[in-house]
């Protein structure tokens, strides 16, 4: 690997996908040792030349000896390049280019929400992305449609269930998106489509741990039991890290409550009908 020196990226120090390729960077040389420090590291100099805002959007990387700064997905092809010109090349090239930008727009935008962090009041940087509604509405309709899909094709081994219906399964998906917000109508349109998002979070964690039974399903003939037990155990974990982002946004706890009761609801009415 070629090492490109005296340049450092500014992470989000509470992201852990920024920490792991920032620090990748470094492992496999393609940064020196002194090639990426946390946002809210940053001195008053570099505050001077670096445009604060965006960086907390788009990963910052500046050239410490000409004291210039590229963000984004220019940033990390730049730091690709040096070793691999063929990557940076092809990622230069329009379409790709404009896929790559949305892609990585598509994921920052939406990190907070991926996994949420307490805001720490002492700390006068903060590394947090503007809200932005339309790819917040995007990962909303993302994480939806694998919910949806995933939960379809659970629910169709259970022979003691009636039969499996995707559009069931979507109207279950989006239903709790209104029900809950039912609840907290009397708070400000970003909180409620924040919760949204990590509500919608939640259900797409506990699809792809759903995954693996359907993975073995597919090979093995697992007992209706054991699948109850599976789905019973993600149900649980989905529980506790609502729960858990429930405190760290700061929202109601019964919030919490309303999540169980909404899915009792649908379980009576799918029993039933």
């Amino acid at each position: 690997m070629k090492t490109l020196e005296n340049q450092t990226l500014l992470y989000d120090i509470d992201c852990p996908l920024c920490h792991v390729y920032t620090s990748a960077f470094i492992k496999v040389e393609m940064l020196d040792q002194n090639g990426r420090k946390s946002y809210n590291q940053m001195s008053e100099e570099e505050q001077v030349f670096v445009d604060v805002k965006r960086a907390s959007n788009e990963i910052a990387l500046i050239d410490n000896k000409n004291k210039t700064v590229v963000y984004g997905i220019d940033s990390l092809l730049k730091v690709i390049g040096f070793s691999f010109p063929w990557i940076e090349k092809i990622g230069n090239i329009k379409p790709f280019k404009y896929l790559l930008k949305k892609l990585y727009s598509f994921i920052s935008y939406n990190r907070k929400v991926i996994i949420p962090s307490k805001k720490n009041e002492k700390q006068p940087l903060q590394c947090v992305p503007d809200f932005n509604y339309k790819y917040r509405f995007l990962f909303i309709g993302f994480a939806t449609l694998v919910t949806t899909i995933v939960l379809y094709n659970y629910s169709a081994l259970f022979t003691s269930l009636p039969k499996a219906n995707i559009f069931r399964e979507l109207l279950i998906a989006l239903g709790q998106l209104f029900f809950q917000s039912i609840f907290i109508l009397k708070l400000k349109k970003e909180t409620i489509v924040n919760y949204a998002g990590n509500l919608l979070t939640v259900s797409l964690m506990g699809s792809l741990l759903l995954l693996p039974a359907l993975l073995v399903q597919s090979i093995y003939n697992m007992p209706q039991t054991v699948l109850l037990i599976w789905f019973s155990l993600t149900a649980f974990i989905m529980f506790m890290e609502h729960f858990r982002r429930i405190k760290i946004l700061q929202l109601p706890t019964y919030l919490c409550v309303t999540w169980v009761i909404y899915r009792i609801i649908i379980l009576l009415l799918i029993l039933n009908f």
